[in-house]
């Protein structure tokens, strides 16, 4: 038992072999580009989800507010939302009487006779774009100071206020514009598939009006005789363009300059081509439109957006 309790002490006089520690530097391992780890996917998913339950909520409550202001603005009144459509027609009568039978404009439109009927349809389809325009311009210069309650109070998405009122008068167009297109197919016995293309028509008359509806909005929170200050501008607008009067009055030289300096004279053209004429000529014209509308409506919502934060001090 003694020697079974000895320690085996031979190891020491066996040869071993010295251990060695490799150290490996560390390197980093690249990362391929256009990979994104699977933290940053999943925040950035959820960042694009949330912005379009934004987008999503803003466009509903702008159709709510749009709807609200329609079913509002004729409260109580017997015609409703007729009015707009008898205003149209009331000045349609005046200027027809005026231009056509007083003054003896006529008109040379391919397929149209040339009466007073005709010059009326004429007229009317290009009245509608600038009832559109000229209401839902001077409503969105007031949309801003008529809602204190919602700029001081409430978190509100403050860029839908000045677009109500576009929407608004854009809604109420649309029934005038249906009763031409009737009047039309029953004059000319036809309907024309250029009607088709009406929406692409009115995308650069919303957004002109949308632009300077931002613009005024925001300028008649630190000057209110915005609003009155459009009212002569338009009427001087109005005679500007060719609306009353065919564009074939206005020197050849000048009528690149209207339609560039005056995009509704395009549309009005657009507009008649469509309803009317069946054929659209005035493509470039259109294209111009869209080209200055873009541009003023980028310019309106930077203004609204740079003079936003100060609303609620001068309100």
């Amino acid at each position: 038992m003694i020697n079974a309790l000895n320690r085996d002490t031979s190891w020491r006089d066996r040869p071993h072999k010295s251990s060695t520690v490799v150290v490996k530097p560390f390197v980093r391992k690249k990362r391929l580009r256009g990979t994104i780890p699977s933290s940053n996917s999943k925040v950035t998913s959820l960042r694009h989800y949330v912005q379009e339950a934004r987008w999503g909520f803003k466009l509903e409550l702008l159709k709510t507010l749009v709807q609200r202001e329609l079913e509002s603005r004729y409260k109580g009144s017997v015609l409703g939302n007729l009015w707009p459509l008898l205003t149209q027609l009331s000045q349609l009568l005046i200027y027809t009487y005026v231009f056509s039978i007083v003054l003896q404009v006529r008109l040379e439109l391919s397929g149209v006779p040339a009466n007073n009927f005709a010059y009326g349809l004429w007229l009317f389809a290009g009245l509608v774009p600038w009832f559109a325009f000229t209401n839902g311009l001077c409503q969105a210069a007031s949309a801003v100071v008529s809602q204190t309650n919602l700029v001081k109070k409430v978190v509100f998405p403050l860029s839908l206020l000045p677009l109500v009122p576009v929407c608004a008068a854009f809604v109420e167009s649309t029934l005038g514009l249906m009763i031409l297109v009737i009047f039309v197919a029953i004059f000319t016995q036809q309907f024309h598939t250029t009607l088709l293309l009406m929406p692409l028509f009115c995308l650069p008359q919303l957004l002109l009006t949308s632009g300077l509806g931002y613009l005024a909005a925001a300028l008649t929170v630190f000057l209110r005789d915005i609003p009155q200050t459009l009212n002569v501008v338009l009427n001087l607008w109005f005679y500007l363009t060719p609306i009353v009067y065919p564009v074939s009055t206005i020197p050849e030289g000048f009528r690149s300059w209207i339609f560039w300096l005056n995009p509704l004279a395009a549309l009005a053209e657009v507009y008649r081509d469509a309803i009317i004429v069946g054929q659209i000529q005035h493509w470039g014209e259109w294209a111009t439109a869209g080209i200055v509308a873009s541009i003023v409506f980028l310019g309106g919502l930077w203004s609204y957006r740079k003079l936003r934060p100060g609303f609620a001090d001068v309100l």
